[in-house]
Formats: C-alpha cells, structure tokens, sequence
C-alpha cells in the first residue's frame, strides 16, 4: 500500500522519463495527465494515471480538488546567504544612480561583503534558513547558495561554512557555489594579482579540505574580473573537482561565453547582453544559458534575448538571482511571470525552464526537475487553475498551497 496518495489532480505537469535538456522548438512541449492521481512511497514517485485508474487505498489520501501538481522548481542561481538589505541602495536608483556609480561610492557587492564580515556565523545561517522557508512555500525544492559577500579568507570560508550547515538541517536539495572572485576587494585594487593567488592558494584549498563547495564562480564583467582570469579560476577549481557556473554578459559581450564554454561551465547566468556569435557558440556546448528576469526588472534594464535564443535552437534555463542588491526576492513564480511578460516565453517554456532546464543547471538532473516513478517526491499542489498560463497570469496571489519534499509536506 503506498504511504500516499493524490487524487483528482486537475493537471499532472511535467511527467517525463529522460533527464536531457528541452531546446528550442522542444521547450514548448510540457508532458501533462489530465484529471489525474498520482502516488508516493518511501519518500518517492511510486506510480500515477488517469482518475479512472485510481488506486482506491492508501496509508494517507489527500483530494487535489482540481488543483495541478508541479515538481518542485529548482532555483539555480542565488546569493540567498547575506548579511543586511540595501533598500538605501535601491533609493540610490530611484534618484538616478546607475549600478555602476553606486559601487563606485562603497555599495553594492562591496557594501554587502562590509556588513557580512560584521556578522557572526550564527546570525547568518538564522537569516538564511528563514529565506530557505520562504522560498520553499513558493514551491522550490532545489536551490543553489553562492558565497561572493565575504571577499577574503575568513569571510568565504564562513559563508561556505553556513551553507553547509543549512544542506544539513534544510529539507531542500542545496548546492554550494564558491564566489570568491565577485568583486575585487578595495585593499586589492592595485594588485588585482595578489588577490587571485589568495582564491587560488589560501581559499580554495580550504574549501576542498573541508567539503564547502560543489562548483566555482567568477564575475566575469568590465570592473570585475576579465575572461583570462576567469578561463584561470576555472582551471583552477577544475583540480579541485569543481565545475564552473559563470557570472557574465549581464551589461558587456566580453569574452565570458567563449571562456566558460571553453572550460566546460556546467552554465552561464544572466546574459542579458547576447550577440549572434555567443548564441552560436552556446548551440555547440553542453553549457545552460541561465536566465535572471528579477534582476533587470529591479534594476530597471533590458532583459535577456530570451525568444531570440529558443528560435535559435538554444535550452533556458529560470532562476531567481535571489541577493540583496539586484533581485532581493526569491519568488520563483515571479520569475516565471517576469519570464511570459518580459521575454516573451509561453507558460509552457518558462515552467520547463525552472524545472528540467533549471535542474541541469545545477547538476542535479538525474533526481529532480520532473515527475518520474523512483524519483524523490518533490512537488506542490496548487489552488484550482482554469489553464497552466493562470500561474504566470496571477503574478499577484500565490497558487501554491501545499509543498512535498522526499514526500513529506
């Protein structure tokens, strides 16, 4: 007998049986049971169909009433471990500032990475298991945790260090990503070098001793770090057993595709500046272009050439960018939303973007991502829904009503 049973689902979305990315034409096609059931046993799918085919037992029963069941979004792309808000900065804009400029005068990344060394271990993982509830009640149920906001030895390794106690305690599937090359630190300006060697020879080397990181990052973007030192912290985290997930072509087309395809990125994030010649070097990798729509719109710039790159054969991928700076919110439906108004993707796009795609994205496609029979019990049951584009629709009221992780609410 399974341990549970759902039944009179108005829509089962996302039944697949392959883990392979969804590209171009493809991303339009979203495997769905209509007025269905589905079960779960030992904290896995067990086995699901046509209401006319409901099982009749089970240890528990919940009635869907219509509402859809999702696999649970997988939030690629977050900076969700931070110390303060910068809703100053975000006034800052209001007024005229330009990213840029605010850096320039001790905000953003920088200001971020001042308040976080302020801030003990403790204080930190509190704040980011509160985000991790949230974001669960929008129905994630994987998400990837960046470090970036300590900028020196004790400041990384005490962010890497609360992102593995959160793996430990947190009922979501976590990924840690080691940022240290977000910013140059102020004490490095002049010696750009210096700092490099310090990721290189003082902070990963930690890193890998102690377990506190599944991939590397890097900001590649004018007054950050150039495609050289990138393609060099991508070598580097590569004899450690750390893939690449880049950070580039969120305001320049600089060479950061080219590096990060050319040293296997597991993805490149943002990309709200794309050319012909990146598309076509994306078409011939096994690199997934992640998308960040919350970021533009809170900044208030132009967004991803997100139609250009699915007419052009590409995957995409959804994320929330989630940090205090560019995209303070990890509403992953939102994301969606942004994703349907904003670039012009159909419902059915957006939602296999911030699940398959997004599961690749974070190396965890094996497990996540879909609704499979073995595979761990991740989904939401959402409200009654006339159609699938009611969720990107109803960017104002949240459908999810009740989350399931490993099969357990």
């Amino acid at each position: 007998m399974p341990s549970l049973l759902i039944k009179n689902i108005g829509k089962l979305v996302q039944v697949k049986d392959t883990n392979e990315a969804v590209k171009g034409k493809q991303l339009k096609e979203l495997s769905c049971i209509d007025n269905a059931w589905l079960t779960v046993d030992g904290g896995e799918f067990a086995d699901f169909g046509a209401m006319k085919y409901c099982p009749l037992r089970a240890e528990g029963i919940i009635d869907a009433k219509g509402g859809m069941v999702f696999p649970t979004w997988c939030d690629s792309h977050t900076h969700l471990v931070f110390a303060k808000s910068r809703e100053d900065e975000f006034v800052d804009r209001i007024k005229g500032l330009t990213y840029a400029e605010i850096a320039q005068k001790g905000g953003g990344i920088l200001n971020s990475a001042r308040r976080l060394n302020e801030m003990s271990e403790d204080e930190l993982y509190e704040s980011a298991m509160a985000r991790l509830t949230e974001i669960r009640s929008y129905g994630t149920g994987a998400v990837e945790i960046k470090s970036g906001y300590g900028l020196s030895v004790a400041g990384e390794l005490k962010m890497l260090r609360v992102i593995k106690r959160l793996k430990h305690h947190s009922d979501l599937t976590i990924k840690a990503t080691f940022l240290g090359a977000h910013a140059l630190p102020a004490k490095y300006k002049e010696n750009r070098n210096k700092y490099l060697e310090l990721i290189v020879n003082e902070m990963l080397p930690q890193i890998a001793k102690e377990g506190l990181a599944d991939y590397i990052d890097a900001f590649c973007e004018k007054g950050f770090f150039t495609p050289k030192e990138t393609a060099y912290l991508i070598e580097e985290g590569a004899k450690y057993g750390l893939p690449a997930k880049i950070h580039t072509n969120q305001f320049n087309s600089m060479g950061g595709i080219e590096t990060s395809v050319g040293g296997n990125a597991l993805s490149v994030d943002h990309l709200e500046v794309l050319n012909d010649a990146e598309i076509a070097v994306l078409k011939n990798s096994n690199t997934m272009p992640v998308l960040l729509p919350s970021a533009p719109f809170f900044l208030g710039d132009h967004y991803p050439p997100a139609r250009k790159m699915i007419d052009s054969g590409l995957p995409v991928a959804l994320a929330t960018d989630y940090n205090p700076g560019s995209s303070p919110s990890g509403n992953m439906p939102f994301v969606i939303s942004l994703a349907c108004i904003k670039m012009k993707m159909l419902p059915e796009e957006a939602i296999n973007a911030a699940t398959v795609n997004a599961a690749i994205a974070m190396g965890i496609q094996d497990t996540h991502g879909r609704i499979e029979k073995g595979l761990p019990a991740n989904f939401f049951i959402t409200k009654p829904m006339p159609s699938l584009a009611y969720l990107p629709y109803a960017f104002g009221s949240s459908q999810v009503e009740r989350v399931f992780l490993k099969g357990r609410e």
